[in-house]
């Protein structure tokens, strides 16, 4: 037994916890070795090596404190080796069983008889231990001697009362830097009391902290007041934690104070005025975030007797308890479950389409939890919040750029919009079979050829998923700096249904749409910026769209609009019942211009019978999210890294797969870091990376090179994952699969997995040794298939000319194709036949265009290869004979592929017309059925574009620069 390598740990936590288990270990032996007798300096060496190790930690924690550390510590040096052993049992035992979380527990170094006392310890261990109120601690910033601490936590507990809904211990550091250190590793800190008095800098030596985070404040503390100081800290405070509640403490001016820096703190108080008040408002604070309204509700709601007279017989159990049949419905599903099931929107419920009580309230406080400006609960997921959002913000003949390897419910809700569609390409690795992200070089080219078409008008949306179902996570302040630059009003819509959880960790909050969006614009309105725009377009004023290309470009501060829109799958990510989501907006022109279609839009997408459960399900696991979710997402993220050490360092394991590392997933273009593996060599190289690359890739999300086992991705999930072991995964390719670390993975389950990949090993291994020489070379030919890179990924190959738009006589000079009337057009069988793979071939061959009738979706990858007037191509030929899977919607293997028949596309070529230009300047397709006159909606919908936004006939270059303060 040797001491722990902290650099095999991502997070402070586990490290932690592994440290008291070793020394509990090692304390225990050198206590049986003193009192046999036996040479105790073999274990003197392991204790003091962990002793040194955790010792620049625990002063990060309320318990067991770095007070109660030394004390125990001194016990080990006065060769008290028998009581030191039965402290740090004590001390071990609370921390694996969170018995300290009761408040109650008193000083590890007293009563040790109790400790040894293993009954109740092994109850808490198994889930068997009372319930206990939630417990949090207040991180206090100030310089204070150890008596003042102790007296300090006296004080405090001296107000507890037995009907507070809460209870705290306190950890007090006294520098800025180890402020910001405490609030990174200790995932209980809830609130932080900052005074005027504390240290800029701390004179403690904190490399041993220096793998797990980055403990400087973004500005030096040294030059300033006391008042600026806990200012500047609390910036970097909200920052790290944005959902901690910061108090300001200060003897002098209170109330001017107040006045300054109120804004940053939920309470200012006078430090000389007691601590009662204070211990009150910080119960306060979380008790706010606590708040569950709707759940509340509903269950109050559920306890109370009602007489159904309308509909659902099911309403609380009616039609259940009393049928002589169904009766194991109650003993599956629980009592509860149908005592809440009610269609009332009265008697202290709320209608989910027109809130106006607690489920506005839950609304409102998920907003603040994801850094929304408003948030609105989805109870049929993703899909239909995408489809909300797009139908809310697109109408015929807006042009939408999107990823074609998004969802399909954003191909069905652009069809269903009527939008010009702009398929975008991301980049190909086709080793795995797998789409990474597209390039923001790829996007700014789409813009840059809509302006020079004229057409950049129109141009409405930009969808994109961050992130990827293979972990692909997007720059996304970048990319929407950038296309703001060109197209200032741009809305985004950025699919996080894989992404909710990170708004919970500090390195990965950075590349989520809601934050982006706060940094952005308040980016915009700093004067800093504006004088750097006005440098900034003096030098690019005129640029050629090559230049730009090449450049970081910066949006018109004068012009910009921040306008964001984020989908999230609750339920695949946070807590909340299966088709829980949410959808996030920030957006400024939300009231004036998006209110009232995104209502029409929720109204139509929405059921006026939501599942209350469902809804209860998301206020709660909002509550989780906001109050638990840091800690939960670090212990995500240590089990994802766990899990890839496992798998690559097993001799056996690595000998036949392998996590694919960033490196693999991402090409060395996109990484400016060139930091092969970021997520092996700690958090400060994964910001690093995260800081500076287009893309990066997700530690959460480990996909598994199996192509050397000679089993095919979809065998491997099914035959030996799911049948045998009941391992349930949902993404493969043919040489991969997907394993994705969540909230509720617990070190058991990464332990059992690893466990089942090592007997598949070994039962692989000893088939191939036993192989016949004519099983060999059948294997090695599979083997040989598998990692061998397969038919390239195809890119869009484009729509039909019947389905692009003409410019006048000319023909089309921008890829956007009208969707929905390719959908709809496939709709008329005597338009559509089907034809095999070699038909088509010999079509294309002789010069002749086929173009899809319908969606053509392989599973997996699960994006679709074809979309409705979209022309067949060798390429995506090649690809589709290559596939070895036997799901693929919108193809039947009996039949072949729905195409369109040649009459239907001389049909829509005659009657395709040119696009026109509407009263306000934007230009659409005279045939798209939107009216042209001054009393359509449509004209009105937006107002002119100023003169500072650009128009079809301005330069590619930026706008003329103007003064910081326009």
């Amino acid at each position: 037994m040797t001491d722990v390598n902290p650099h095999a740990y991502n997070t402070a936590w586990q490290f932690r916890a592994d440290a008291w288990c070793r020394l509990e270990e090692a304390s225990e032996r050198l206590s049986t070795a003193a009192a046999r007798g036996r040479d105790p300096a073999p274990s003197i060496e392991i204790v003091e090596g962990l002793l040194a190790q955790l010792r620049p930690f625990e002063r990060y924690w309320a318990f067991p404190g770095i007070h109660v550390f030394n004390q125990t510590h001194r016990l080990f040096a006065t060769g008290a080796f028998d009581k030191f052993g039965r402290t740090v049992a004590k001390i071990n035992r609370a921390l694996v069983t969170e018995s300290y979380r009761t408040g109650a527990l008193g000083s590890p170094l007293e009563g040790e008889n109790e400790a040894l006392n293993a009954g109740p310890a092994i109850a808490e261990v198994l889930g068997h231990h009372l319930p206990m109120r939630p417990y949090f601690e207040l991180l206090i910033v100030a310089t204070m001697s150890e008596g003042e601490e102790r007296a300090l936590a006296n004080e405090i507990r001296s107000w507890r009362r037995p009907d507070d809904a809460f209870v705290y211990e306190i950890v007090v550091v006294g520098s800025g830097d180890e402020a910001m250190i405490a609030a990174r590793l200790n995932a209980n800190v809830q609130a932080c009391a900052i005074t005027r008095r504390f240290s800029h800098r701390s004179r403690r030596d904190l490399s041993a902290l220096a793998h797990f985070c980055d403990a400087h404040v973004a500005e030096d503390l040294a030059d300033h007041t006391p008042e600026e100081r806990a200012e500047i800290l609390a910036i970097a405070l909200r920052e790290t934690r944005p959902e901690i509640d910061l108090y300001l403490i200060t003897e002098l001016e209170v109330e001017d104070v107040a006045a300054r820096l109120g804004h940053h703190f939920r309470r200012v108080f006078h430090a000389g005025e007691g601590t009662l008040d204070r211990h009150l408002s910080l119960l306060e604070g979380v008790a706010a975030r606590y708040r569950t309204p709707f759940f509340s509700a509903l269950r109050e709601y559920s306890h109370r007797p009602t007489g159904v007279f309308h509909a659902l017989p099911i309403s609380q159990g009616k039609s259940i308890v009393n049928s002589h049949w169904i009766s194991d419905m109650v003993q599956f599903y629980g009592l509860e479950l149908f005592l809440a099931e009610t269609s009332a929107t009265c008697g202290g419920l709320d209608s989910l389409l027109e809130p106006t009580g607690p489920l506005r309230d839950a609304q409102q406080l998920a907003a603040k939890t994801f850094g929304a400006r408003q948030t609105y609960f989805v109870t049929n997921g993703t899909s239909t919040a995408n489809k909300i959002v797009e139908q809310a913000l697109v109408a015929p003949g807006d042009i939408v750029l999107i990823d074609r390897n998004c969802h399909q419910s954003h191909h069905y809700g652009l069809m269903m919009a009527g939008a010009q569609v702009t398929y975008l390409d991301a980049y190909p690795l086709n080793q795995y079979s797998i789409y990474g992200g597209v390039p923001l070089r790829e996007i700014k080219s789409r813009l840059l050829a809509l302006r020079a078409a004229g057409k950049l008008e129109r141009v409405k949306l930009l969808a994109l998923t961050n992130c990827t179902f293979d972990g692909i996570v997007y720059d996304v302040e970048r990319v929407m700096e950038e296309c703001l630059a060109i197209k200032p009003d741009l809305v985004f819509l950025w699919d996080e249904a894989w992404f909710a959880f990170a708004r919970f960790h500090h390195v990965y909050r950075k590349r989520t749409a809601m934050h982006a969006a706060r940094v952005i614009r308040e980016r915009l309105r700093s004067p800093e910026y504006r004088r750097a725009y006005h440098d900034y377009a003096e030098q690019f004023a005129g640029a050629d769209d090559q230049t730009l290309l090449d450049t970081r470009l910066m949006p018109d501060p004068a012009a910009a609009r921040v306008r964001v829109y984020a989908t999230q799958s609750t339920h695949k990510t946070l807590t909340s019942l299966r088709q829980g989501s949410m959808i996030h907006v920030f957006d400024q022109d939300f009231d004036q211009k998006v209110q009232e279609p995104f209502h029409e839009a929720y109204m139509a997408h929405t059921s006026t019978s939501p599942n209350y459960q469902v809804l209860a399900s998301l206020d709660i696991g909002r509550r989780q999210a906001d109050l638990e979710g840091v800690e939960l997402v670090q212990k995500q993220v240590e089990n994802a890294m766990q899990l890839r050490d496992a798998i690559d360092k097993h001799p056996l394991l690595s000998k036949y797969m392998h996590c694919l590392s960033t490196a693999e997933m991402i090409p060395d273009r996109f990484r400016p870091s060139h930091l092969d593996q970021p997520l092996r060599t700690g958090l400060t190289n994964m910001a690093t990376a995260w800081g500076q690359d287009e893309f990066v890739l997700d530690p959460s999300r480990i996909t598994l090179y199996i192509g050397p086992t000679g089993i095919d991705g979809d065998t491997f999930k099914r035959t030996e994952l799911m049948d045998r072991y009941g391992v349930q995964i949902n993404k493969t390719s043919r040489n991969t699969v997907l394993f994705m670390t969540n909230i509720g993975t617990t070190r058991s389950s990464v332990a059992y997995l690893v466990e089942i990949l090592v007997k598949l090993a070994q039962e692989l291994d000893e088939r191939v040794g036993d192989m016949s020489l004519t099983e060999r070379a059948h294997h090695e030919r599979a083997v040989l298939r598998l990692t061998t890179p397969s038919a390239a990924l195809p890119d869009f190959s484009g729509f039909h000319a019947c389905f692009l738009e003409k410019n006048g006589d000319k023909a089309a000079s921008t890829p956007d194709g009208d969707l929905r009337r390719a959908f709809y057009l496939g709709y008329d069988d005597s338009l559509c036949e089907y034809l095999s793979a070699d038909d088509i071939e010999e079509k294309m061959e002789s010069g002749q265009p086929v173009v899809s009738a319908t969606f053509v979706t392989p599973y997996p990858p699960g994006f679709p290869v074809l979309v409705p007037g979209q022309v067949f191509s060798p390429q995506i030929l090649s690809f589709m004979r290559s596939l070895d899977i036997a799901e693929i919607h919108g193809y039947k293997p009996h039949l072949g592929y729905r195409v369109f028949t040649d009459k239907a596309l001389e049909m829509a070529e005659a009657s395709l017309r040119p696009w026109s230009r509407v009263s306000d300047g934007r230009q659409v397709p005279s045939g798209s059925g939107m009216r042209l006159d001054a009393e359509s909606p449509a004209a009105h919908r937006e107002p002119a574009p100023s003169s500072a936004g650009p128009t079809a006939a301005e330069p590619a270059g930026p706008p003329e620069p103007r003064g910081a303060g326009q």
